[in-house]
C-alpha cells in the first residue's frame, strides 16, 4: 500500500486493486500536484463539507464512477447530485471491498458554499480511520485538540497519522504536538498548512519536535509504503 500527500489535506492511498482519495481539494489549490481532470479514484473519502475538502469530488466521481464515503448529511447532499454515495457517521465503521472505514469525531464545522453564496449544512465534521490489510491510516480531519484523541490512539494501532497544524481554523503546532503524543502513530505527517497566508507554518520545525512516533514533513507528491 502506497500513501502519498498532495497538499493541504489531500491524501491518496493506492493498493494493488484500488485508488482512494481523501479530501480532494485540487482546483484552486496551488499546493496540489494532481490534475482534477485526469486523476483516478475508485473511492473518495470525505471528512467534512467545507469547500477546501470536498474540492473536486463531483468532477472526479462523475468521471471515474467513484464511490463517495462521507458523513451522513454530506453524503445526502452529494447523492442528490446523482453521485454514488455511502452514508456514514461518527463512531460507525463499515467493511468495504477496499478496506475498513471508521469515522471519528472532530471539533470543527461542516458546510458547503455554493457558487451563488448559498451555504448548505453538511452535518458533523469527522476524522477517518482507514484500515487495509492490517495497516491503519488516520486522517484526523480539521479539528481542534480534544482529549478523546488519546482514546483513539489507545484503541487503534495507527501506522500513519495526518495531523493539521495550520492554526486559526484547526490545531496549531503546539496543540498538534500534544495530539501526536495521544494518537501514538508510528509516523506523523503535518497537513492543512501554507495553503493560505493565515495558516502558514514551518512543517520541518513541527516534525523536529515530535516525540511520539516519527515526524515526517512530506513534500507535495511524496509517498510512503506501508
Amino acid at each position: 500500500m502506497k500513501v502519498s500527500y498532495h497538499g493541504h489535506s489531500v491524501v491518496q492511498v493506492k493498493t494493488d486493486k484500488h485508488t482512494i482519495l481523501i479530501d480532494p481539494f485540487i482546483s484552486g489549490n496551488e499546493a496540489c500536484d494532481l490534475d482534477a481532470g485526469s486523476v483516478e479514484a475508485d473511492v473518495i473519502l470525505l471528512t467534512h463539507g467545507h469547500n477546501d475538502h470536498v474540492g473536486d469530488t463531483e468532477e472526479i466521481a462523475k468521471r471515474n464512477d467513484s464511490l463517495i464515503v462521507a458523513p451522513n448529511e454530506l453524503a445526502d447532499y452529494l447523492g442528490n447530485k446523482g453521485l454514488n454515495t455511502h452514508n456514514m457517521h461518527i463512531g460507525g465503521a463499515h467493511e468495504f471491498d477496499f478496506g475498513k472505514v471508521k469515522y471519528t469525531q472532530a471539533f470543527h464545522g461542516s458546510s458547503f458554499t455554493e457558487e451563488d453564496g448559498t451555504i448548505i449544512y453538511t452535518g458533523m465534521p469527522a476524522g477517518i480511520l482507514l484500515t487495509i490489510d492490517g495497516k491503519t491510516v488516520y486522517h484526523v480531519g480539521d479539528t481542534g485538540l480534544f482529549s478523546d484523541l488519546k482514546l483513539i490512539g489507545d484503541m487503534n494501532d495507527i501506522d500513519i497519522a495526518f495531523v493539521p497544524i495550520g492554526d486559526n481554523f484547526t490545531m496549531g503546532p503546539e496543540d498538534a504536538l500534544i495530539a501526536t503524543d495521544w494518537i501514538n502513530a508510528k509516523t506523523v505527517v503535518p497537513v492543512h498548512y501554507n495553503t493560505f497566508p493565515v495558516i502558514e507554518q514551518d512543517p520541518e520545525a513541527f516534525v523536529s519536535k515530535v516525540k511520539t512516533g516519527n515526524g515526517l514533513a512530506m513534500k507535495i507528491g511524496d509517498s510512503v509504503d506501508l
